[in-house]
């Protein structure tokens, strides 16, 4: 299964990206609007022993010539020795449990009567505030065009969108899978702070999940904040299998 989800991870950022040989690591990086990428692993390397500490400051640097975040993403159980080389140069390393779904969902309570929760198209009158509202659930102003690159890669099959709309036809929370031959990652869902705590992250998470169903998707996975979030997740049928980290400076992380 991990060796699934490195492939994918080395995949799936090639639609919108460039990536940039650093010998045993890969930068991607974004071209057009969006959220900004970051290194990992370069596909084969896992498992292949330590990653030198210079290599990642060849990657940081590179990361400061492009104005982009100093980040670095990858699972532990697959390549084990690039902690203790971002650590080294100072970087602050995050877990996040990294679950794959597995089973059936519990029976989960309905959205709030004046809330409707649906997939979202490239021609859908709600797809700017869709595309828009996991930017206010993060705290950070939407990207420009990000809606205009969000309706292409839907058009384009690269991303599956699905959100929760008031009855003023507001998006309060969304989210994306995407999806790359039989494996898909549920990414980005986020709920406006206004409207947290009314289960709507979870309802578009279900209802992702069941689009990738329909899809005959055979491998559906995500990282979750944290071991509390993970155990929501549980209740849509998500275990884990690993860990998910993520590193960057001290400055970045706060």
């Amino acid at each position: 299964m991990l060796t699934r989800l490195e492939t994918y991870y080395d995949s799936v950022p090639r639609s919108a990206a460039r990536a940039e040989d650093f010998g045993p690591l890969t930068l991607f990086v974004r071209e057009g609007a969006g959220w900004p990428y970051y290194a990992r692993p370069a596909l084969g390397h896992a498992g292949a022993g330590e990653v030198p500490v210079e290599a990642v400051e060849k990657v940081r640097a590179r990361q400061r010539e492009l104005g982009v975040p100093e980040a670095f993403e990858w699972v532990a159980e697959t390549t084990p020795g690039l902690r203790a080389a971002v650590e080294a140069g100072g970087l602050v390393v995050h877990e996040h449990p990294l679950m794959v779904l597995s089973a059936d969902a519990e029976e989960l309570p309905a959205p709030p009567e004046d809330v409707t929760v649906r997939m979202v198209g490239a021609d859908d009158p709600g797809l700017a505030s869709a595309a828009a509202a996991p930017y206010a659930a993060f705290g950070v102003a939407p990207a420009r065009g990000a809606a205009d690159q969000v309706a292409a890669r839907l058009t384009a099959g690269l991303t599956r969108l699905a959100a929760a709309f008031d009855s003023t036809g507001t998006a309060l929370a969304a989210g994306q899978h995407q999806p790359v031959g039989p494996v898909t990652e549920v990414v980005g869902v986020g709920t406006v702070p206004a409207a947290r705590r009314r289960g709507l992250g979870l309802a578009v998470t279900a209802t992702l999940v069941a689009d990738a169903r329909a899809l005959g998707t055979e491998t559906v996975f995500l990282s979750a904040t944290d071991e509390t979030v993970a155990r929501l997740y549980a209740r849509l049928g998500f275990r884990t299998v690993g860990t998910a980290l993520i590193a960057e400076p001290a400055e970045q992380a706060g």
